[in-house]
């Protein structure tokens, strides 16, 4: 893979080599792409990237995702032009996912130090609002209860900056429609049962005031967000579930104590 330039993403940066490769007819219309494994192998680049770059050409029109079938060429040349992002918010979905991930696990970290009880009833309340939502069975059911629990316990931390940080990371999803066609490829709402029972973990370990508890649970939470969605996404195989997107360990020099 070429050297990153200022102007691109990595992911902008594999999605232009596999751009290049469909305008020079190396695979023509009809056509379907090898596999990720096979592409990323031959670029040199992860399949977290080859994932990211497919999404931007199906956007532009170029590819067509069959899930349980593969990826096919639909188009030689970029259908509609493709706004990215707004702003800067030009990143991959599963980047923004390794953010959160970083940032969310050390507010529910702190968030157990500071949570007041009004702190842990405005969190129980949005659980009640996310069951609510999810028992409405409605394939495109909203996220307010999601987002009000992570809100709750950003709050609970009682640093405005931290909220704003929260605030802005849940907004750069909202408007990234890179994270928009990756959940079009999702087929239910059985997800959503796990980010559930993922959140009631987390109340635990806020409750007991256990900031170790509460770090790691929001942390594995979006890891199994990340998971889900890299099983979701594969359009490989249909029951894949084996492949790992790139995490920093939380713990990457020593082990937790006991």
């Amino acid at each position: 893979m070429k050297t990153q330039t200022s102007a691109q993403r990595p992911y902008q940066e594999v999605g232009e080599m596999l751009r290049q490769m469909i305008t020079k007819k190396q695979y023509a219309v009809g056509e379907r792409l090898p596999p990720e494994r096979e592409l990323a192998a031959l670029l040199n680049v992860t399949r977290t990237l080859v994932r990211e770059a497919l999404i931007m050409l199906e956007l532009e029109g170029l590819i067509e995702v069959r899930r349980g079938a593969g990826i096919y060429v639909i188009h030689d040349s970029p259908q509609q032009p493709v706004s990215l992002h707004k702003a800067s918010n030009d990143a991959g979905p599963f980047e923004m996912l390794q953010a959160r991930q970083l940032l969310e696990s050390n507010i529910a970290e702190f968030a157990a130090l500071q949570a007041t009880r009004e702190d842990i009833m405005k969190m129980r309340q949005a659980l009640e609002l996310e069951e609510k939502e999810l028992a409405s069975g409605a394939v495109n059911q909203s996220e307010n209860g999601d987002r009000n629990f992570h809100l709750a316990i950003a709050e609970a931390t009682h640093n405005s900056m931290l909220v704003e940080l929260f605030k802005q990371s849940w907004q750069w999803r909202e408007d990234n429609v890179m994270w928009s066609q990756l959940h079009r490829h999702l087929v239910n709402n059985d997800y959503r049962k796990q980010w559930l029972d993922d959140h009631k973990k987390i109340l635990a370990t806020l409750i007991k005031k256990d900031a170790r508890a509460a770090k790691l649970a929001m942390w594995q939470h979006l890891e199994n967000v990340k998971q889900r969605l890299l099983e979701f996404s594969d359009v490989d195989d249909i029951d894949f579930d084996g492949y790992l997107f790139e995490s920093w360990p939380l713990y990457a020099t020593h082990n937790p104590p006991n």
